[in-house]
């Protein structure tokens, strides 16, 4: 329910309890066409601050159902990954998750992969080391993509570098239809990772092996979801996992 949703509910009870005491309920005249059109205004400090706490853009709480955020993020769990060889490329560009998730789909076929594993999973993460003028000058930015190589299938197609990731814990939780803000919702998900780790007194990781998170995305029925991953370190309880997936039950 939106800030004016929640207004209009509280003006309507105001007027009800009006009409039942048999008097009527006085409100300025703007700002009931304000509430009626769900168009409050309250103090902006007081918004940007709300904003920040419910890491939400102003729009958003303005104007859009909070409470739905519970139905986008699963809770943040503990997942244990095996090591999983990759097969991956990184592309700078001003849309470079597509280029090279194009590039990636490519290189799957023409080396065969798809074939062999119709459902080999494609990872990607962002790739940081992108200059200012790049990024200022030419809206520039970086992207890497890899596809988890299925144990039995062997290749050396170019075009690509090999690489394996060491079995490692990650933090990860589930955003379910991550493109419809895309920046706003997938950033979200590594903040609330970033709040359990807080909050349980565990912390990101760096290890030259393991990659430090990525993102794996996917259908469920006919939604979208995508799986974001951050390693993690210290003891925690874990559940087992396969490469580059979900949970096996």
């Amino acid at each position: 329910m939106s800030l004016g949703n929640q207004y209009q509910l509280s003006a309507q009870a105001e007027k009800n309890d009006a009409g039942t005491a048999g008097g009527t309920a006085v409100r300025d005249p703007a700002d009931r066409i304000a509430l009626e059109t769900d168009e409050v205004t309250p103090e902006l400090a007081k918004l940007v601050e709300m904003c920040s706490l419910f890491a939400c853009s102003l729009d958003a709480l303005v104007r859009e159902d909070l409470a739905a955020g519970s139905k986008i993020y699963s809770d943040v769990t503990i997942r244990s990954l095996p090591p999983f060889r990759l097969a991956g490329y990184v592309m700078i560009s001003p849309c470079p998750e597509n280029d090279v998730n194009g590039y990636m789909d490519r290189w799957a076929g023409e080396s065969g992969l798809k074939t062999a594993f119709p459902a080999a999973k494609r990872i990607g993460w962002d790739f940081p080391f992108v200059t200012p003028e790049q990024q200022n000058r030419f809206g520039l930015r970086g992207y890497a993509a890899a596809y988890v190589l299925p144990d039995g299938f062997e290749t050396n197609h170019p075009g690509v570098r090999y690489f394996e990731n060491a079995a490692a814990e990650y933090a990860a939780v589930t955003v379910r239809d991550p493109f419809a803000q895309s920046f706003e919702r997938i950033p979200n998900a590594y903040q609330k990772i970033m709040e359990y780790l807080r909050d349980n007194k565990r912390k990101a990781k760096q290890q030259a092996d393991v990659l430090s998170c990525f993102e794996y995305v996917y259908q469920c029925g006919e939604t979208t979801c995508m799986d974001v991953y951050v390693h993690v370190g210290g003891p925690a309880p874990c559940t087992q996992q396969a490469p580059g997936g979900r949970s096996q039950d």
